[in-house]
């Protein structure tokens, strides 16, 4: 799929359409930005809903020129609609690429010149990113089908066997949350599809099996961490978690597994589950688990939150005012503005002074490159290279922003070029750098109320699911179906901590103006943390003898009332 948009645009350019392959291949260039290595069925969803939203983007942006009296009202629409797309993105990492492309696609359709009509544009834009995911669909892969879920699952087990060898150790904590990491993923392959469900084949049922029995390994192994310093844990405890993660790879029985040690509690639970992992491995069948899935409530709880407030404003105000200067530079290229500063204002692109000097750096790297190419290849011939070559080097240069622009800022140029439009190089540099003016000016305005929102929101997130864990372990029992529910509500509380976490640590590389708002918040993390860490040391003290160590409640007691008071402040 990496060389989607070089044959689209040839084979556009070859029927006397090159405007069609203009739209195809940004498509597919799009696409391939967002595409990652996992699951396939977790693709369709990651490549088709931001696809379908730069498709719509297209059409509003066409016919925004005549809805806005020639374009003079354009401004005001793109504010309005920069607002609506930043709130949506706060929902998740795949709202946020939907929103991207709905803007960077409505202003590329509002300013350039191309002879289709609105709804053709949308649609060969769309047709551009179906193929690349088509690609992504039907091409073989060495792992057959289930591949990328079968490598999720594998390295949950994984994951699980590097914790219990760092348990006591330096390093323990950050092997708890490459856990965590592992576990978030695995998820998330497995969710595209029901595969507990009656219907679903030997293999699905077989590798959903898989996962659920890592889940008991993986509070057993979090409690011998959290408990830690307590019994000296033998090589071999690690043994059986890797022998399970090279069956799972392989499709093989995972054999023996190593001779149980039952001194402590944690050892003791951390057998069991080997013990359980084994016959799920065997039979290939498990308890169907009631996982709870997002609800457009919850989403739209998300949207009209303090983050989705505070973003939504920032991106409006970003999207607006590039798109009124620009209009009034009276550019050809007036898109490039408004479409920069939507890059340039996504938090999950790093901090917003490194996000800034690499898309600067990237655009004058990638600008120079293309002056060079533009002055010696063959037209169309060479720019169709170009687009090929780039949109290869598209997958690699998602690992560093500066790169990634470098990368993504050539395509462009030779797009505009095949599309027949002059040279743009300077202009674009010139554009680029006036965008990272106008998005550092609102990254860093004054938010009324208190700032942070997201950051603020993520932590009261975190602090919700870490005590309805805590209840339920408290006042539940120790039957299946309550040991199934407090895996997930465990799941849970994990995976809402590592995104509050990652908004913390981001927050905390911004420039001084822009960290000081959310300086309280890690210390409440770290609560949170230590908090959910002992109730499931907690949660097997209480499996295997039925009630707690005084030591453990004290613990449990002390932190609850610190997540409290850290909230409150």
């Amino acid at each position: 799929p990496r060389w989607t948009a070089g044959p689209l645009l040839a084979a556009a350019v070859l029927a006397g359409r090159p405007s069609i392959g203009v739209m195809s291949a940004l498509g597919a260039m799009l696409a391939g930005i967002n595409d990652r290595p996992g699951s396939r069925r977790a693709a369709v969803r990651r490549l088709a809903v931001p696809a379908i939203a730069g498709a719509c983007g297209l059409m509003i942006g066409a016919y925004a020129m005549l809805w806005t009296e020639g374009g003079r009202l354009l401004p005001l629409l793109l504010t309005l609609l920069g607002l609506i797309a930043g709130a949506t993105s706060a929902v998740g990492p795949v709202a946020s690429a939907a929103g991207t492309q709905l803007l960077v696609a409505s202003a590329i359709g509002a300013g350039m010149a191309l002879p289709e009509p609105g709804w053709q544009r949308g649609l060969f834009f769309l047709a551009g990113a179906g193929w690349l995911l088509t690609l992504r669909l039907v091409l073989p892969t060495p792992h057959g089908r289930y591949d990328g879920e079968r490598l999720a699952v594998a390295a949950v087990y994984t994951a699980v066997a590097d914790l219990l060898t760092a348990v006591g150790g330096p390093h323990a904590q950050a092997r708890r949350a490459a856990l965590t990491t592992a576990l978030d993923q695995a998820q998330d392959a497995l969710s595209g599809h029901r595969f507990d469900r009656a219907g679903a084949s030997e293999a699905g049922r077989r590798l959903y099996a898989q996962y659920t029995a890592a889940l008991p390994l993986a509070e057993a192994a979090t409690a011998l961490a959290w408990s830690a310093p307590g019994p000296v844990l033998p090589v071999r405890a690690a043994e059986g978690p890797r022998r399970l993660a090279a069956a799972v790879r392989t499709g093989a029985p995972c054999g023996p597994l190593p001779a149980p040690s039952r001194d402590d509690a944690g050892l003791r639970a951390l057998d069991n589950a080997l013990l359980h992992a084994a016959q799920a491995f065997d039979s290939g069948t498990s308890t169907p688990l009631d996982a709870r899935r997002p609800t457009p409530t919850a989403a739209l709880r998300k949207a009209i939150g303090p983050a989705g407030r505070e973003y939504g404003t920032r991106v409006a105000l970003c999207f607006g005012a590039s798109a009124a200067i620009a209009q009034v530079l009276h550019h050809s290229h007036w898109y490039w503005l408004p479409a920069t500063a939507v890059f340039l204002v996504k938090p999950d692109l790093g901090p917003l002074a490194s996000r800034v000097l690499c898309r600067a750096l990237g655009t004058v790297a990638g600008a120079v490159v293309f002056a060079g190419l533009a002055a010696g290849l063959p037209r169309p011939a060479g720019m169709i290279a170009v687009v090929a070559v780039c949109g290869a080097l598209i997958p690699f240069s998602t690992r560093h922003f500066a790169a990634q622009t470098a990368v993504v800022t050539t395509l462009v140029l030779a797009l505009v070029m095949a599309g027949g439009e002059p040279q743009a190089s300077w202009s674009r540099i010139a554009e680029t750098l006036l965008a990272c003016g106008i998005v550092l000016l609102v990254g860093h305005l004054p938010w009324p109320g208190q700032s942070g929102g997201g950051v603020r929101s993520r932590v009261t997130t975190a602090r919700d699911a870490a005590h309805a864990y805590v209840q339920h372990v408290l006042n539940k029992g120790q039957s299946e179906e309550d040991r199934a529910a407090r895996w997930l509500l465990r799941r849970e509380a994990y995976r809402t901590l590592a995104a509050a976490r990652t908004a913390i640590d981001l927050a905390a590389a911004e420039l001084p103006a822009l960290a000081r708002h959310t300086a309280d918040t890690d210390a409440a993390a770290l609560t949170l943390e230590q908090l959910v860490g002992t109730t499931t040391a907690c949660a097997v003290q209480l499996d295997d003898s039925g009630h707690l160590p005084h030591h453990h409640a004290d613990r449990l007691g002390a932190l609850l009332a610190a997540s409290k008071s850290a909230s409150a402040c």
